[in-house]
């Protein structure tokens, strides 16, 4: 079945980071995979979490840092980055903020998170 989505629902969250979220678990109902564009400002961080799905993360611009057990990945616009479940990862931006699309396998969802 062919499906349209007319557009992505905002989901807030604090600290200036702007999520829009495609298809998941909030704007389609999907719960095997969440697409979503996300604009954070410069000097933005998360708290560090604990997934239970695997994310795929393509920026478009800026840079996001992304602090894991074997140090800080850099990646920069047109790169990508792959964080496996079960991995402590904490994701924050450069000090020119940045723009990606954040893939996740099952759909994101904050108790699959499991941030600290």
């Amino acid at each position: 079945m062919v499906r349209k989505i007319e557009g992505p629902t905002r989901i807030p969250v604090p600290g200036g980071k702007l999520i829009d979220e495609h298809i998941g678990r909030v704007n389609s109902g999907d719960e095997a995979i969440s697409i979503a564009h996300m604009v954070a400002p410069p000097g933005w961080s998360e708290p560090p979490q604990t997934p239970e799905f695997t994310e795929y993360t393509v920026v478009l611009k800026g840079t996001v840092l992304v602090e894991h057990a074997g140090g800080t990945t850099k990646v920069s616009a047109g790169e990508s980055l792959v964080s496996a479940p079960g991995e402590t990862v904490r994701y924050s931006t450069g000090p020119e903020g940045a723009e990606y699309v954040a893939v996740c396998l099952p759909a994101f969802s904050p108790d699959l998170a499991r941030r600290d």
